[in-house]
């Protein structure tokens, strides 16, 4: 064969090449592409999943909540930061709902804070009905006049879709502090989460407002009244700048109560010292902090008085306060939670000082979270605070075990005892100042080399 000739053949057998891999492409590329989309999906649950483990303080699974009659809700991914995860959520309120709430004194707080601060304060619609959105992935805060119009925009497309006023839609966003929230994002989804509302919904909505949180947070109660039983369920989302300064990044909270606003804000308040106002991670207050609690009035039980009424409030409490742990044991990086439990001050603020300082201490955290027993740092904690206290009088224990009394280390501890102590998953510092009668609990975590990678890594 000449030499042009087999050029020729080769010239002819590739171009036959080429027709059937278009063809295969062509056959193969819609199945591909499928694939393709599940592989991405499979592959970015991973990788979030690898970046945030589930702590190892997580409830073994996500509680089963009742259904509170006259709330619904609804969630779904609108992008905002997050891809392939629900990043928004929507509830809708029966009419005549009332709703009370609490908030970040932070100075800094963001548009949707301010924005339910006013409408808390203001006068309600005869029987009107509510709603609350919230996103992930960006806190619109420090945000200037356009954090102010998208919250305008956000709360004024649910009102329109949903028939209300727009002075009863309370929104929050929680996320990433001096970006714009890109709220079209949000507008362009309504109409989707307006449609897929439902009363099993809730669990959904406690996904979509994460963002470091390592799992869903739940918590219930029920109280058996006059007529029938009261339910109680609320979802929470916080993991990292955690501290007290009311409330703790994003809770909810749902009950089908008869029980007037006045009497439900008085309980909320109450009881945001025993929950949420004692618990810290971080010592870093959020910009974004809101707690709002809404009672429906659809439970068939009379309106909630005497007896019934303190019942609701201790369920209630038991619910704030489970939620707040939960953001506890969530903590960025936490491998143990912590108890400081601080009794004999000379006054309530010298408690919570003392408490405050211990549970904030980057030396005590990360020694406990090195299983290391330093009793001594406490010792330098409860100095620092500002409290009232002396040598003498102080007692430090870990757990029962007697560490530190009379102004130096217990005759009867040992260093083995301790140790051993470090190495629970949940510990109690407890602290005696014997200057008084005021005492004060307060809930932390370790603090992790965990906390530094997420933190250092958080807007990648």
């Amino acid at each position: 064969m000449a030499k042009t000739d087999w050029k020729a053949e080769v010239k002819a057998l590739k171009k036959k090449v080429r027709k059937l891999k278009t063809r295969v492409t062509d056959a193969v590329l819609p199945v591909a592409v499928s694939v393709s989309d599940a592989v991405s999906d499979m592959v970015a649950q991973a990788v979030q999943k690898a970046k945030h483990p589930v702590s190892p303080l997580a409830p073994a699974a996500f509680p089963a909540l009742p259904l509170i009659a006259g709330a619904e809700f609804s969630a779904l991914g609108a992008g905002i930061k997050y891809q392939n995860r629900k990043d928004v959520m929507l509830v809708r309120l029966a009419p005549g709902s009332v709703i009370a709430g609490a908030f970040t004194r932070s100075t800094t707080r963001s548009a949707c804070v301010r924005d339910c601060e006013a409408k808390l304060a203001a006068k309600v619609p005869a029987g009107a009905g509510a709603a609350i959105v919230v996103n992930s992935g960006n806190s619109n805060a420090f945000t200037g006049k356009r954090g102010e119009q998208a919250v305008a925009a956000v709360t004024g497309g649910v009102a329109e879709a949903l028939g209300l006023p727009a002075s009863r839609v309370f929104s929050s966003s929680t996320g990433v502090i001096g970006e714009p929230l890109p709220h079209e994002k949000i507008t362009a989804v309504i109409g989707d989460l307006a449609a897929g509302l439902s009363e099993q919904g809730i669990q959904m909505a406690a996904e979509a407002i994460m963002t470091t949180d390592t799992f869903p947070k739940g918590a219930t109660a029920t109280v058996e009244a006059e007529g029938g039983a009261v339910h109680i369920a609320g979802i929470a989302k916080g993991s990292g700048m955690i501290a007290p300064d009311m409330a703790t990044m994003l809770v909810y909270i749902f009950t089908d109560a008869k029980i007037s606003q006045a009497n439900l804000q008085k309980l909320v308040s109450r009881h945001l010292s025993g929950s949420f106002n004692s618990i810290t991670v971080d010592s870093d207050t959020s910009t974004s902090d809101t707690l709002l609690v809404a009672a429906t009035g659809q439970s068939p039980a009379a309106e909630l008085k005497g007896a019934a009424l303190k019942a609701f409030e201790t369920a209630l409490a038991a619910v704030m306060q489970d939620l707040a742990l939960q953001v506890v044991r969530d903590g960025e990086g936490a491998s143990k939670l912590i108890e400081v439990r601080v009794s004999g001050a000379a006054s309530d603020e010298d408690a919570a000082k003392v408490a405050f300082a211990i549970a904030n201490s980057p030396l005590v955290k990360t020694a406990v979270a090195g299983e290391d027993p330093n009793w001594g740092r406490i010792v330098m904690a409860v100095g620092k605070s500002g409290a009232a206290a002396e040598r003498d009088r102080l007692t430090i224990r870990f757990g029962d075990i007697l560490v530190a009394e009379k102004g130096w280390k217990s005759p009867s501890y040992t260093e083995e005892a301790g140790a051993e102590y470090m190495k629970g998953q949940e510990l109690l510092i407890d602290v005696s100042l014997g200057m008084g009668r005021a005492k004060r609990t307060v809930w932390t975590c370790d603090l992790t080399n965990r906390y530094i990678e997420i933190n250092a890594d958080y807007r990648s």
